[in-house]
């Protein structure tokens, strides 16, 4: 039947077959030359590098550029002045303390009430005169006690010499040993010690009794009174102050004079003391005496100046001004107050160096001007002094300094 089948079809024609399509050979190109292939292999290899190396330079410039931006930021900025100079005193003004040449508290030496106060505060006294008078009761009873035992001890005494004096006549008669004799002496020397004795406590109460009578040491003006009539008092420095004295005339000035000055400062050299309430006028006074020794924490020489107050215009406690004529070369520098650290170790200034590090240094300070400080010592003209500086910085602190144009532009 497939041959009946295949019968049946119509024959085609040999051209209307379609033919199979023609794949066109890979043109055939003439082999690479070895020295060019090399060349151009290279050439990427070089290409590659290059990029590559273009990039890493680039990521490490970035790097730099960040970690000193980083850095700059991380550095404080500080405004920094240079101190000027001041020419230098013909004359030292410095505070002083005005206080009584001699000043006492008062206290009872005996126990009792207050019957009476005759002196009152500022009531000028002299050396002796009776200021208050105390009840001494139970004082009284004791010493009244003690008279009666000594009386007791002395009518011993006087039967113990009769006894010896007895018993000595019966000795040499061969009455009694020597051993009763000498009981009989021994007795009789006790009963001397023991009057003795009594004598002493009979002075001693007597002298507490004395102490009712409160008398003023030494002349001068009572500046307190702390008690009144029927007031317990008790004796000694743990019971209430009675009154307070002081010895006015002259009076004492302590001043504390700088370092730089020390050696300026005589014994007996004039000096004139100003108080505010007394404008346009002087007290002279002079240099009685300094502690010849300067005070480690405060850099100074304490200084004593007596002025003379027959007046008693000068009040013991106020505050004056010492002045002081000197001739000082000391290379003396002002600085504004904004500028100073107070720190528990004392006055410092930061101070930044030629390698930009802050150096923390202590000065030590003259006068108060208000806005600005007289430094004595530590500083110079030619330093950089930074401005409000901050409570944090520390010795060698890295610090960047930035000029007023620079600081205004950020």
């Amino acid at each position: 039947m497939d041959s009946e089948f295949e019968s049946e079809r119509p024959e085609r024609p040999e051209a209307e077959v379609a033919a199979p399509p023609q794949i066109d050979p890979v043109p055939k190109l003439p082999p690479a030359k070895p020295r060019t292939a090399m060349l151009i292999v290279g050439v990427v290899l070089f290409v590659l590098l290059l990029a590559g190396g273009v990039t890493l330079l680039k990521r490490a410039r970035d790097e730099r550029v960040l970690a000193k931006e980083t850095e700059k930021n991380s550095v404080p900025s500080v405004a920094v002045i240079h101190p000027k100079a001041e020419k230098p005193d013909q004359e030292l003004v410095l505070p002083g303390s005005l206080q009584a040449y001699e000043e006492s508290p008062i206290y009872a030496r005996t126990n009792g009430y207050l019957v009476r106060w005759y002196k009152d505060i500022g009531s000028r006294v002299q050396q002796g005169e009776l200021l208050a008078k105390i009840d001494t009761p139970e004082i009284d009873q004791e010493l009244l006690q003690t008279r009666a035992a000594r009386q007791q001890v002395e009518a011993q005494l006087e039967l113990a010499r009769t006894s010896d004096e007895r018993w000595r006549s019966l000795r040499q008669t061969d009455s009694v040993s020597q051993q009763e004799a000498d009981q009989q002496s021994s007795i009789y020397q006790q009963s001397k010690a023991n009057l003795a004795a009594a004598d002493a406590n009979v002075r001693r109460l007597e002298q507490l009794e004395s102490f009712k009578n409160v008398y003023a040491p030494f002349s001068g003006v009572l500046t307190k009174r702390n008690v009144d009539p029927g007031a317990l008092i008790n004796a000694g420095a743990g019971g209430r102050e009675l009154f307070d004295i002081a010895k006015v005339d002259p009076l004492r000035v302590y001043v504390s004079v700088p370092q730089a000055y020390a050696q300026n400062i005589k014994i007996g050299m004039k000096a004139q003391v100003t108080l505010q309430e007394f404008p346009g006028q002087t007290f002279q006074g002079s240099v009685a005496r300094t502690a010849e020794a300067i005070d480690m924490a405060t850099r100074t020489l304490l200084t004593e100046v007596d002025v003379p107050n027959k007046e008693r215009r000068l009040l013991p406690g106020s505050f004056g001004e010492v002045h002081f004529s000197v001739d000082s070369d000391a290379n003396k520098v002002t600085v504004p107050i904004n500028a100073m650290l107070f720190r528990a170790e004392g006055a410092r200034v930061a101070v930044v160096g030629a390698d930009g590090k802050v150096q923390l240094r202590p000065v030590s300070i003259g006068r108060d001007y208000g806005a600005t400080l007289e430094i004595l010592d530590g500083l110079s003209v030619d330093e950089q002094l930074i401005v409000n500086p901050s409570d944090s910085l520390e010795d060698g602190q890295q610090v960047r300094v930035v000029t007023p144009d620079q600081e205004g532009g950020q």
